[in-house]
């Protein structure tokens, strides 16, 4: 199945590649441990429309996600991010050490709660891109 990319996803990842090239002794934010994230780590970028006149209910429902995966210890970075130009365009980027610990994620009931809205909230569902982390980020 094709995957089409956006200017705002390609930005997205553009901005998540310049994250990974900081110079040396460049501090990391609070609750990023780029030391921890190990070659290889399994890297998320979905892309998420609202429906017309659904943009308030889509956002309402995906913030909780903000706190919710940033306390799961097997997740590493994790930003919800909404498109300047396009209120409610919902760009998702999540690291996590490997897909098995990916895949435990998608499996919590708060995910699987989110996703469930879905159908009554987005246009045609997530689009998924699945990266490789290149590289382990120095300091």
């Amino acid at each position: 199945m094709p995957i089409r990319i956006s200017t705002a996803l390609a930005a997205s990842l553009m901005v998540a590649g310049l994250a990974g090239a900081a110079p040396a002794g460049a501090r990391e934010a609070a609750g990023i441990r780029y030391a921890d994230i190990p070659d290889g780590a399994y890297s998320i970028v979905a892309e998420v429309r609202a429906q017309p006149g659904k943009e308030a209910e889509l956002r309402a429902a995906s913030l909780p996600l903000i706190g919710l995966v940033r306390s799961d210890p097997q997740n590493l970075v994790y930003f919800l991010q909404e498109d300047r130009a396009a209120p409610g365009h919902f760009i998702f980027f999540e690291v996590f050490a490997s897909q098995a610990d990916f895949e435990a994620h998608n499996a919590k009931p708060y995910v699987k709660a989110w996703l469930a809205r879905l159908p009554e909230l987005a246009q045609g569902g997530v689009e998924v891109m699945r990266l490789e982390v290149l590289g382990k980020a120095r300091h």
